[in-house]
């Protein structure tokens, strides 16, 4: 098995997309905006808050995506969108099958577990906190906690570095792009899951180690391993 096991959060451990399609919509909403679908949103999130809203912003005014991420609107629209997700956070979101059994699992069998999410830590900590899993991570690292986030490596091997674990020993599991890049770079195998955000693309076109349909395929290879 794996001494150390690294997840990402949204689309991943938890499914978020309603509430934050919840906390874009009230921003839209007092920008006498359209609002956008909840599908919608899914395909955006993995990316951090400011390309989240860049996305969203560009959707509903029909402005060019390129025109509104170069923009300095979208950086003064952040502050105001905070607030709405801060009160939005962990109101609609909810842990996917199999999560918090396996979690419990490899902790009792001496894994290290670690998040690693592009999400900012004080709404990581919030919707850790709402589903009663933030006790079952020795390591949360999320996207303001290092100078680089995903697909950058960096956070990955803090968590390597942190828990004194070599490359080969490490799995990370994730839904996305993002996560096989980030995964690639920092040299440890990933395995995905198929129900997550991926900017509407299946997440096997990343060409992962393994794709997993839950989390608890990690409970039976770890039983597998010792059987053997």
């Amino acid at each position: 098995m794996f001494d150390l096991v690294m997840f990402d959060l949204d689309g991943t451990l938890v499914e978020t997309a309603p509430e934050i399609c919840d906390a874009v919509n009230d921003l839209l909403s007092e920008l006498g905006l359209p609002r956008v679908s909840e599908d919608l949103v899914a395909e955006w999130i993995g990316h951090g808050t400011r390309e989240l809203l860049a996305h969203a912003y560009a959707h509903a005014t029909g402005t060019a995506l390129a025109e509104v991420r170069s923009a300095a609107d979208i950086d003064s629209l952040l502050p105001r969108m905070l607030p709405y997700y801060q009160q939005r956070c962990a109101t609609r979101s909810t842990l996917y099958p199999r999560v918090y059994e396996t979690l419990v699992d490899l902790r009792q069998r001496g894994v290290h577990l670690a998040v690693v999410t592009n999400k900012e830590a004080r709404f990581t900590t919030a919707v850790l906190l709402a589903h009663n899993i933030l006790h079952c991570f020795d390591l949360v690292v999320a996207g303001d906690s290092l100078p680089a986030k995903k697909p950058d490596p960096i956070p990955l091997q803090h968590c390597l570095d942190t828990f004194h674990v070599r490359r080969e020993r490490a799995l990370f599991v994730g839904d996305s792009r993002l996560d096989v890049q980030a995964a690639r770079a920092a040299g440890v195998r990933v395995w995905a899951v198929p129900y997550g955000y991926n900017m509407g693309q299946p997440v096997e076109l990343c060409h992962p180690d393994r794709m997993i349909a839950t989390l608890g395929e990690l409970s039976e290879a770890a039983r597998q391993a010792r059987a053997a």
